[in-house]
């Protein structure tokens, strides 16, 4: 049974536990936020670096953040045993092969996944992990890869390796400001029949490689029309994607790929509510997970990865998600009330203006007194000088770039003629009134000082003034 952190009374968000009050009307527009005072003792204690350091951190999307007790923990790991290459049957290395192992079952055990049905495998990052699907899955002419435009870079690629082999790539494009997709569009893009054979043939020619003829192509597996790949949670605008939409994939005939990486640390997902794909046959499961495996494992983080599912799971991903919810709300409500003094709004904010069906991130461009948008890069210098950590750029989405930006295939055929040499020319020629936007994600060790102070912060520096752009570095990418 997974032991939970009890809270001690009267610690957080009284008057005499070291922090301001909640600010007015926030506990009354969020009443949810009073049960997830355990946090504010964690803050205190398990991640009072951050207040040491007057640190505000929002950018949990990007990375989260240790407790001094999974610190610990490291420690008096590293410290008690020796530790090698699990490569072999020494005892260092059986005894991270044990590690290792052990994580795995924590990892199905977190998401409710059957091992049985379920094989957990270790990649460098998200992006390795969809190098994987792309080098395995069984493209062909006759299959389709079917994107959303909201999808990170690292999912974005395997559109290369459904390319070099033939495949139709298609994408759904967002049909509305919130930045959503739209039931309706998913559907009829899997509804699309099979490509033809003529079309198919074309494909072939062109890539100049041989159909899945000695891999498993998609004729030994009748019905399978290709690969669904989607974010549950936007890394862009926080927008959550239906998770249905698995169960719509699989009763057409297709796979697949779920990009939960900004979606699960502050949201349950269970992997057992989700019909299977009777189409799977295009893998399968090696007994031993670790030929999937690119070389040499991180042994020594991989165990780090149990005792974090640990502490989410002993403090409630449900009271996670519900502080982060609470902050995320107020956060919103603020920034979209900041006005100059003329009245102009301070801030635009891309994605959905409340908290239903979205997470933790919202991204916003910050604007002057005239309308216009203060260029990232100042505020990326401006922030970092003031101790808070924020996301600027496109966050490796074009797709929601273009989707924020309302850019057209006229803007980018424009740009594209011309002949830009520099990353700022690049731009100017798109129309874009700024090289992307800022983000700001709340999580686990956030508080609502954190929400307050960075508010202030922006009132103070921005408000009815117009930010040049003299002394700021030449945009190098996105």
């Amino acid at each position: 049974m997974t032991r939970t952190l009890q809270e001690r009374p009267g610690l957080p968000g009284s008057a005499g536990n070291g922090r301001p009050p909640e600010p007015a009307g926030f506990l009354s527009a969020y009443p949810g936020y009073r049960g997830t005072a355990l946090l504010d003792q964690l803050r205190a204690t398990q991640y009072s670096y951050l207040d040491a350091d007057g640190h505000v951190y929002l950018d949990y999307a990007g990375a989260g953040l240790p407790a001094r007790e999974q610190l610990s923990a490291h420690a008096e790991r590293m410290r008690g045993r020796c530790y090698g290459n699990p490569h072999s049957e020494n005892p260092a290395s059986a005894a991270s092969t044990e590690l290792i192992e052990q994580t795995r079952l924590a990892i199905l055990a977190h998401f409710n996944a059957r091992p049985e049905e379920y094989a957990v495998i270790f990649t460098p990052n998200a992006t390795g992990a969809c190098r994987l699907v792309g080098e395995a899955y069984p493209f062909g002419p006759r299959t389709r890869l079917v994107l959303t435009s909201d999808n990170h870079n690292s999912v974005n690629g395997i559109r290369e390796f459904a390319a070099s082999r033939g495949a139709v790539t298609q994408y759904v494009p967002f049909c509305s400001p919130e930045l959503r997709v739209d039931d309706d569009a998913i559907r009829q893009a899997l509804a699309q029949p099979r490509p033809g054979p003529l079309g198919a043939a074309w494909r072939v020619a062109r890539s100049g490689v041989a159909p899945w003829a000695d891999r498993g192509s998609p004729a030994t597996a009748p019905g399978r029309r290709g690969l669904l790949a989607y974010p549950a949670q936007s890394n862009f605008s926080g927008v959550q994607h239906p998770l249905r939409w698995i169960q719509t994939a699989h009763e057409h005939g297709y796979d697949v790929l779920l990009d939960a990486a900004a979606y699960v640390p502050s949201n349950r997902l269970d992997l057992s509510v989700y019909i299977a794909s009777v189409q799977a046959a295009w893998h399968t499961l090696a007994a031993d997970e670790a030929r999937f495996e690119d070389g040499t494992v991180s042994f020594l983080q991989i165990p780090d990865l149990e005792s974090g599912l640990s502490w989410v799971n002993r403090i409630g991903i449900d009271r996670i998600h519900q502080r982060v919810m609470c902050l995320t709300g107020w956060l919103i409500d603020r920034l979209a009330a900041l006005r100059h003094g003329n009245g102009e709004p301070m801030a635009r904010i891309y994605g959905p203006a409340g908290t239903g069906d979205r997470g933790g991130t919202v991204a916003f461009n910050l604007l002057d007194p005239g309308g216009r948008v203060v260029d990232e890069r100042a505020v990326a210098r401006d922030t970092a000088a003031a101790g808070i950590s924020i996301r600027t750029g496109c966050f490796c989405n074009p797709g929601a770039i273009e989707g924020a930006f309302q850019l057209t295939r006229a803007n980018w055929r424009t740009a594209l003629r011309g002949n830009a040499r520099t990353m700022d020319q690049y731009l100017d020629f798109l129309g874009m009134p700024s090289g992307g936007t800022l983000r700001a994600s709340v999580g686990l060790a956030s508080n609502v000082d954190d929400v307050e102070r960075f508010l202030a912060f922006v009132e103070m520096t921005y408000r009815d003034r117009a930010i040049g752009t003299g002394g700021l570095a030449p945009r190098r990418g996105c």
